[in-house]
């Protein structure tokens, strides 16, 4: 079965292009290397000041495999 529904586009939101213009830029300013991308980010994480979150374990894990 095949969607017969004409494309349309979406509204354009300033939020979401701000967002986006900013991840390009990012991405651009690490060559497009996904590594050095993370690796900037990694970086600007730990000299914000900011606390950083960090995931637990689910609840009722164990750790342990089954």
């Amino acid at each position: 079965m095949t969607d017969q529904r004409p494309h349309t586009e979406l509204p354009s939101d300033p939020i979401v292009a701000e967002v986006r213009q900013a991840r390009e830029a990012l991405f651009a300013a690490a060559g497009y290397d996904i590594h050095e991308f993370c690796r900037r980010l990694s970086e600007r994480q730990a000299t914000s000041g900011h606390p950083v979150v960090r995931r637990g374990k689910p609840r009722g894990s164990s750790g342990e495999a089954a």
